[in-house]
């Protein structure tokens, strides 16, 4: 089963790296293979806010949906991702902004495994490559809305 995770140094602030990453709908604009993005529900909570979305993922002959809930916890720099509905028997997926003298570490895991075998030889085949594709989109996204003379 594909897995993924990096501890990455970034010169921004922990508060931009979860405003970036969460605002789910802006995936389509920078995200490869991401041509798709709804908030089905947003509610706030004691600890942040929890959104349903679909993020439609297009990827040569496929196009898949699937939904998610997402818990974003501002004051712990955290967002969680729990898979609700799709092409995946599991997916886990979670980021972490721990705040440094510099900016912060952004620490992300995702594991999953589609419910296809098409699908799941199609992902290991490239897995690697799109991991650092995607992770890439995040820093270049990062630069075009803060800049790297940003203040924190």
């Amino acid at each position: 089963m594909p897995t993924h995770s990096e501890n990455r140094p970034m010169p921004y602030s922990a508060a931009q790296m979860f405003d970036l990453v969460g605002d789910i709908a802006k995936y389509p604009e920078f995200l490869p293979w991401c041509t798709g993005a709804r908030i089905r529900s947003s509610r706030e909570t004691e600890t942040g806010r929890v959104v349903e979305a679909d993020l439609i993922i297009s990827f040569k002959l496929f196009r898949e949906r699937f939904t998610s809930r997402v818990t974003m916890q501002p004051d712990a720099h955290k967002i969680e991702v729990e898979y609700l509905d799709g092409p995946f028997k599991y997916l886990i997926n979670y980021w972490h902004f721990i705040p440094t003298e510099t900016g912060c570490t952004v620490r992300f895991h995702v594991d999953f495994e589609f419910k296809s075998k098409v699908l799941q030889a199609l992902i290991g085949v490239v897995f690697g490559e799109a991991m650092r594709r995607i992770v890439r989109a995040f820093e270049d996204r990062a630069s075009a809305l803060y800049g790297p003379d940003q203040q924190r």
